[in-house]
Parts: C-alpha cells; structure tokens; sequence
C-alpha cells in the first residue's frame, strides 16, 4: 500500500480545487463574440436565402433599393422607416407609419456605417454584430451581445453638415 503524506494530499487537494475555479469561471470576457456573431448572421442569411456583403468591421449588409445621391454622413441628422428584430425574428423595435429623424451620429454603429452606404430614398437590410450595437448592455428587450437586424428605408438626408 502507498504511503502519501497529509501535506501531499492537501497539496492535490489544493492544485485540483485551482483547476476546477479556474475552468468553471470563465469569464464572458472572454468569449469571442465577433465569431459568434459571424455564425449568426451567416446561419441567419443561408436559412433565408440571402447575399449579404460585409465591411471589415463585420457588419452585413444588402441594398435592395440604392437610393439617389445624396448620402448621409456620421454629421447628417436622417429620417427613416425602420423594423428592427433580432434573429431569432423577435421584433423589438419599428416605425409604424411616419418616419423617424435623428442625428446619425446618435444611434448604434451599425446604423452610422450602414446608412451612409445608400442614398435618400434607399432600403438597406443590416445585419449587425453585438460590438457594432448594444455590445454587453441589456437594452429594452434586446438581450446582451445579441446581433440585431434591421430593415431601413432612409427617407430622407435631413442636413448633411
């Protein structure tokens, strides 16, 4: 029969209760939400058929409509017509029938980098990455880290400073 110490046991003891903590509290931080994200919205364009382009920020995007010349600027103040939802097809968010106007440089990344992509009288299908959005917040109904999808028609180029 082996012999082993109390000091040694307590010391595997020790080493195995390290290990466990150290495996059981992964932080979130450490999650690669961007790859997440990606799979999402590639699973989410390959169940409904879609061909999205994407900017090296990784946010998707389709131009059904492109819109005149005249295109917003992060400086613009925009109206638009807007559904917003998550992949999932939970809607949290839409315009009914009027537009919305707002300064552009005041809404979610993804807006401020799509936008600009058509001009006024344009419809444009944004498929957003959480670090291009809300990131890690909870907001509304919208859950942390979610990747958001909108469908936009820019009404209209209120100033373009």
């Amino acid at each position: 029969m082996l012999k082993t110490s109390g000091n040694m046991i307590r010391k595997i003891l020790a080493l195995s209760l390290l290990l466990v903590f150290a495996f059981a509290c992964t932080k979130e931080k450490d999650v690669d939400f961007g790859a997440i994200d990606k799979q999402i919205i590639e699973d989410y364009l390959t169940a409904h058929n879609l061909t999205a382009q994407s900017t090296a920020s990784g946010l998707y995007y389709i131009i059904s409509v492109p819109g005149g010349s005249v295109h917003p600027s992060i400086s613009s103040s925009v109206s638009a017509k807007y559904k917003g939802y998550l992949a999932d097809g939970t809607v949290f968010d839409q315009t009914t029938t009027a537009p919305v106007t707002f300064p552009l440089s005041q809404v979610i990344r993804g807006w401020q980098e799509g936008l600009p992509l058509i001009g006024a009288g344009g419809k444009i299908k944004l498929l957003i990455p959480s670090a291009l959005g809300y990131g890690d917040k909870v907001v509304g109904s919208i859950p942390r880290n979610s990747v958001l999808i909108f469908d936009v028609e820019l009404v209209s180029v209120i100033s373009n400073k």
